[in-house]
């Protein structure tokens, strides 16, 4: 089979990253997801009110909610 990240011929039995070639491109893909690269377009709008960030580390709601 391929690699779904560099598309190198791997053999799958055995293999501890499967279905990925090695730790690197199976790491590279997590990143993508995490990234947000997967994401399903959508025609859906959030409900009102609800804050958007395209910064998935940024905190959400009010900074009263976040003081210690």
């Amino acid at each position: 089979m391929k690699c779904p990240t560099c598309n190198k011929t791997i053999e799958y039995a055995g293999n501890p990253f499967r279905p990925f070639c090695s730790e690197r491109c199976k790491m590279i893909d997590l990143g993508k997801w995490a990234g947000g690269a997967y994401r399903i377009p959508t025609q859906e709008r959030p409900p009102e009110g609800f804050e958007t960030s395209n910064d998935p580390f940024e905190p959400r709601g009010s900074e009263e909610d976040h003081e210690n």
